[in-house]
């Protein structure tokens, strides 16, 4: 908090507004979530993972659930809360730092080159609450149109064009822009899209440039890819905002619900399975409150999540129909 405060944002906050515990949270999400975190959860704060970040970030965002039912909540998360979001952006270090070495030909990337990616996906998402556009798109539009399921509400997300910080900047065009995007090197998430079909995807363009040309790029280009799900017609949504980032003429945020994000659950999954059998480090959590009954329902809600995205990966526009006729011919037989 110290260094925060020296630093040059430490003048964008109230001193008041600064709010701490003594101890951290050490990486527990238990002591977030149920000792520390909840002493100081009337307060606000969020942050990606870890004790402090997953465990009080579940317990504030269940909190804000609470008073505010009816208002869209958005997350960006390493490991998300799977019940108190409506959509959540997964962040993944292990992709980031693919981008890093592969893309950007980084050979020691620190945290600051991490962030200057998450900053860049992270902006380019929430673009159009702060600034004009030919097409606007705000968090309930996108929450509507990128959620099919609502439990299947966890987006890969990518941008383009990825430079490094300080490197000269270039002129990408919407072609170029479109390809990178729905590039699998592209993605911030450690899934790869290939391996799922995409249900439904957004195309966040910043700059000035042709709204036709958007729309026929993005269209092509899902189709060409041969994995969006055929049963929902139309699943590319794309929206314009006037203004570039800084350095940039145009740039581009794509944001995938993605079938192939399962990947990501089954390898938590088979990491934290191995030592749950075991019971290790289960004393610390236990010894700040939680029950293990907590654990074993928190494993098949995952493994429930990962069952359902591998349906709707399954499923197909004639078997829908099929069954619709089905249907009709019981109807009328009664």
């Amino acid at each position: 908090m110290d260094s925060v405060r020296a630093g040059p944002f430490g003048q964008l906050f109230r001193p008041d507004n600064f709010v701490f515990g003594q101890t951290g949270a050490g990486n527990n999400w238990a002591k977030g979530h149920y000792t520390e975190g909840a002493e100081l959860i009337d307060s606000l704060t969020h942050s990606m993972g870890g004790g402090t970040g997953a465990g009080m970030g579940t317990l504030l965002i269940s909190k804000i659930r609470e008073e505010y039912p009816d208002r869209v909540m958005s997350t960006y998360s390493v490991i998300p809360s799977v019940e108190n979001s409506d959509q959540c952006f997964t962040l993944d270090n292990e992709a980031l730092y693919d981008i890093c070495f592969r893309t950007l030909k980084l050979t020691t990337p620190t945290c600051g080159d991490l962030n200057h990616l998450i900053a860049a996906a992270l902006c380019g998402t929430t673009c159009s609450l702060r600034f004009p556009g030919q097409l606007n798109c705000d968090l309930r539009k996108l929450a509507v149109n990128m959620v099919p399921f609502p439990r299947l509400h966890f987006f890969m997300v990518g941008f383009a064009p990825l430079t490094s910080r300080g490197s000269q900047q270039y002129r990408a065009t919407v072609p170029e822009l479109t390809q990178q995007q729905f590039d699998a090197k592209n993605m911030m998430c450690a899934a790869d899209p290939r391996h799922g079909r995409y249900l439904t995807c957004s195309c966040l363009f910043r700059g000035r440039m042709s709204t036709k040309e958007v729309d026929e790029r993005c269209s092509t280009s899902s189709t060409r890819t041969r994995r969006a799900a055929e049963w929902i017609p139309n699943n590319v949504k794309s929206a314009i905002c006037d203004i570039p980032p800084k350095g940039l003429k145009m740039s581009t945020t794509f944001i995938g619900n993605s079938t192939a994000i399962q990947e990501t659950w089954k390898r938590v999954a088979e990491q934290f399975t191995a030592m749950f059998r075991r019971k290790a480090f289960l004393h610390w959590y236990t010894g700040e409150g939680m029950d293990e009954m907590e654990f074993t329902e928190a494993e098949s809600n995952m493994n429930d999540l990962v069952s359902e995205y591998q349906q709707r990966q399954d499923a197909t526009a004639e078997e829908e129909g099929e069954f619709d006729e089905d249907e009709e011919g019981d109807d009328m037989m009664g």
